[in-house]
């Protein structure tokens, strides 16, 4: 040991020697190791691996004083496995986005409530998470994130140049009826652009949309968008003279189209004080999936359309993208092109959705920016990938499990994990277990390598290695001046090392 310590040719080399390939049986026979008795005990409410992205399982406690574990109704806890596909997702919404030159931007989750109050008739003005907070001020949880982006434009004000191009990924809260894909919260992706009037703004933000559904491998016989414009409806209102505080609530309404019956949508249109003949014509252009049947109209919406179908031949997405008038969105602030993605079999919500809001920084008493922008989920996609048996194996994995087989190893131990985690290597140091529990564990963890740390090794100024993937094993030279000074002697990179080689720190 002395000899290895003093030798200044070895104070940061690794030296890696092959051996025979030997059962776990026989690994932990050639070690002294403290035996550990008895087990600890992780109380579930059920197995992990049973649980799908959002989903909850029930637990009802029947004492005094049991806390429910479940999160609130609408609301989603997410688990490790759950993380992980999370966190898949939002990594390709923000790959997407680069590849589109947008930039991120955040917003607090509270908001004031007088940014979400526009106009009356809107939905959401009914689904508000909102409240009095202990300075009396009314304040909300963002049911979505366009207004916030807006405020932010207008914060910034000419300290930034147009056009603006920023994207974010951030939680949104409503209070509604659950279904499929639709939750009380929910994550959602947001992309918007600032000062452009053109019709090119509308026809990147539908690139990035297709973008993400080809990396998701999604593909056009799944997924369909539907393009229309609220200037078709609004040349419709017009031609009825139907007057103009109407707009939003027929719009809330005829968003409605293809979730309820003709009927129904007929009913609630009457019940707004429309005539019979204006709801029969408001229901009979909604109903057009043909813009060629829009052509001659007067409706000054049919060149914006052409345009972008024009443009969607160019960018190579047309056979994504159709025309259908009954489009409309639910929101008030929506001026012009207005797009939702759906799935072609029709079992789910809409996947996403957005267009073109040109007077939305007026109604907060700024000067109006041409802009539009959208908002994608994260629960329907998730919904759509899993009906696809699309979602990816995202399998925990670590790189190293390090296990010292006696207590007074502990502390080299926790060297070897320090320098291999100071390389960029994830280690899992583990003790306090039986050497049959570690393989089991490093198994379930899908790790690489296992080292181990044992007397008999050890007072060689040696580590034992296994590779996991092809069981062979070896014994890693380790210096331990080096390991006194720093722990910086230890590298495992064995795939790149043959016999006999020495590896710098």
């Amino acid at each position: 040991m002395a000899a290895l310590s003093s030798s200044p040719s070895l104070r940061h080399l690794l030296l890696l020697r092959p051996r025979l390939l030997i059962s776990p049986t026989c690994l932990a026979g050639s070690f002294s190791r403290r035996h550990i008795h008895g087990s600890r005990r992780l109380f579930s409410s059920a197995s992990s691996s049973t649980l799908t992205y959002g989903d909850a399982v029930s637990t009802h406690g029947d004492a005094d004083g049991v806390v429910d574990v479940n999160p609130p109704r609408g609301t989603r806890d997410f688990p490790p496995e759950d993380m992980r596909l999370r966190t898949w997702l939002f990594d390709h919404f923000r790959e997407v986005s680069h590849i589109m030159a947008f930039e991120e931007v955040d917003f607090p989750v509270l908001e004031s409530e007088a940014l979400f109050i526009r106009k009356a008739g809107e939905e959401i003005a009914q689904q508000l998470y909102n409240f009095e907070d202990k300075g009396g001020r009314r304040v909300v949880l963002r049911p979505e994130i366009t207004p916030s982006l807006a405020r932010l434009v207008i914060k910034q004000g000419k300290s930034v140049s147009l056009p603006l191009k920023w994207f974010t990924i951030g939680q949104c809260w409503r209070y509604e009826r659950m279904t499929r894909g639709r939750r009380r919260e929910h994550y959602q992706w947001n992309m918007d652009i600032f000062g452009v009037p053109k019709v090119r703004a509308e026809a990147e933000l539908l690139h990035a949309i297709v973008l993400l559904f080809q990396r998701l491998g999604v593909t056009s016989s799944y997924v369909g968008i539907r393009v229309s414009s609220r200037k078709v409806l609004q040349a419709v209102l017009n031609m009825y003279s139907i007057p103009e505080h109407l707009f939003t609530e027929v719009c809330v309404i005829v968003d409605k189209l293809g979730k309820m019956t003709r009927e129904e949508i007929e009913k609630e249109l009457i019940s707004t004080g429309l005539s019979s003949e204006a709801v029969q014509g408001i229901i009979d252009v909604l109903s057009l999936k043909s813009l060629s049947k829009l052509e001659g109209s007067g409706v000054e919406a049919v060149a914006d359309l052409k345009k972008l179908f024009s443009f969607a031949e160019q960018y190579g997405y047309a056979d994504w993208i159709c025309f259908d008038a009954s489009v409309v969105r639910g929101l008030a602030y929506y001026t012009g092109i207005v797009f939702e993605a759906f799935d072609r079999e029709g079992k789910l919500r809409a996947i996403c959705g957005g267009g073109r809001y040109d007077r939305l920084l007026s109604t907060f008493g700024s000067e109006d920016i041409p802009a539009c922008g959208f908002g994608f989920g994260d629960a329907v996609i998730v919904e759509l990938l899993k009906e696809k048996g699309l979602l990816p194996d995202l399998s925990r994995q670590v790189d190293d499990i390090v296990f010292p087989l006696d207590e007074e190893l502990e502390g080299p131990a926790s060297g070897i994990a320090s320098s291999l985690r100071k390389k960029g290597r994830s280690v899992d140091l583990v003790e306090d277990k039986r050497l049959k529990w570690i393989f089991k564990h490093a198994e379930r963890i899908n790790a690489s390598r296992l080292i181990l740390v044992g007397n008999s090794e050890w007072e060689r100024g040696m580590v034992r290695v296994k590779i996991l993937s092809t069981r062979e094993e070896f014994e890693a030279l380790t210096v331990v001046g080096a390991l006194l000074v720093g722990w910086s002697g230890l590298i495992m990179t064995h795939e790149t090392h043959q016999e006999g080689a020495v590896a710098p720190t």
